[in-house]
């Protein structure tokens, strides 16, 4: 498929979605001109399969793949939810507090199960008691995928259960805005009335972390359509209720109200139904090739002109990856120590890291070396 095909099934796309969430049935004169393999791909890349199949439906299509996706996001949403449920209930009982996040939330404002898709449980709880969770997750049968490394402890079951059980919202490595802000997030944080140790944000303090979340990926390797759709719904749904003095305000305190603004434009006018800006519609270009999770393309050009690196920037940037922080002031050297705990154990041992990493070029990292190397000729 062409750029240009490409991004013309991604305003298909989100015409259908915009009619779905609109409740209006999408045109026979629009429907003719799709491409539903291509459409297909397009949503596949974005998690936005089920929203459409929903959309298609409401026009009276049935398209085998698209049914197939829903089926299994409704199905993964119950299994989802069935689990945490589960989880939460050992937190009570273990006297644990806890705070769901991102899309357990978002996911019931849409109008129908399994339109959101999910791809993981994401809880933020107390890190004090990591091991007592850990304990938890594995008398539930999950398996450890990742424990004391980053901001999150990583938990899956099969055959679609992933549990993310953050140890904080932002890592010391991320955007230094961030994580000094939302380091102090308890200061924010509501009780739930409905049980003994759950958390929630107010519905401003929730909109401005995923903003910040959203806008974590946007900066690096870029963020997919959903998150657009993820605004619209979330806006829509507390239209006239925001204070967004107050939003602005605090977007600000983080670097970040210009993004909000243009996402949130973006998003209203997008699925709106109204013209886009052409400032607009370079942003949503980024975005429609940027897919749900980014690109390794958008994370090097990002990383690049974030650091400024002039006439040398490629080479600047070579090296950069190929750096082994030694010292604890380093801002990575945390996160370093969690992926390579063996050779952190001794400074004596961290000579042999930056052979370990050259070394996994030619093996494990093969594939993300090569994509890198590419990226690096487009500049």
């Amino acid at each position: 498929m062409t750029k240009h095909d490409y991004k013309q099934n991604a305003y298909y796309l989100m015409y259908l979605i915009r009619c779905i969430l609109n409740k209006k049935t999408p045109a026979k004169e629009k429907l003719d001109k799709m491409d539903l393999s291509g459409l297909f791909v397009v949503a596949k890349g974005h998690s936005l399969t089920a929203i459409a199949a929903y959309a298609l439906e409401s026009a009276g299509i049935y398209d085998k793949d698209f049914e197939e996706e829903k089926n299994k996001a409704i199905r993964k949403t119950i299994i989802l939810d069935a689990e945490r449920e589960n989880v939460l209930a050992e937190l009570e009982k273990a006297c644990i507090w806890y705070m769901p996040l991102k899309g357990i939330l978002i996911k019931d404002l849409y109008p129908q199960i399994g339109m959101r898709q999910m791809a993981d449980n994401d809880i933020l709880f107390d890190k004090i008691r990591a091991e007592d969770v850990r304990t938890i997750m594995q008398s539930f049968g999950f398996k450890t995928k990742n424990f004391d490394s980053g901001n999150h402890d990583i938990y899956y079951k099969s055959p679609v259960c992933n549990f993310e059980i953050h140890t904080e919202l932002f890592g010391d490595w991320h955007q230094e805005e961030f994580y000094t802000y939302f380091s102090n997030i308890f200061q924010k944080v509501i009780k739930d009335s409905e049980n003994g140790y759950g958390y929630h944000l107010s519905v401003e303090d929730f909109y401005i972390y995923i903003t910040a979340h959203n806008y974590k990926h946007y900066s690096s390797g870029g963020t997919g359509l959903r998150s657009l759709v993820d605004t619209y719904v979330y806006l829509n749904h507390y239209a006239g209720k925001l204070d967004m003095k107050y939003i602005e305000n605090e977007c600000e305190k983080l670097g970040i109200a210009e993004y909000e603004k243009q996402t949130r434009d973006l998003s209203l006018h997008l699925l709106g139904g109204k013209k886009l800006t052409a400032g607009e519609c370079k942003m949503f270009d980024y975005i429609i090739f940027s897919g749900t999770y980014g690109t390794i393309d958008n994370i090097v050009s990002n990383t690049i002109k974030k650091n400024n690196n002039g006439h040398f920037e490629k080479i600047k940037y070579i090296c950069q990856r190929l750096m082994v922080p030694v010292s604890e002031k380093n801002e990575k050297y945390r996160i370093f120590a969690s992926y390579y705990p063996w050779f952190y154990k001794s400074k004596a041992r961290l000579p042999l890291l930056f052979f370990y990493r050259i070394g996994s070029i030619f093996t494990s990292k093969r594939s993300r070396a090569k994509a890198e190397i590419s990226a690096l000729r487009k500049i």
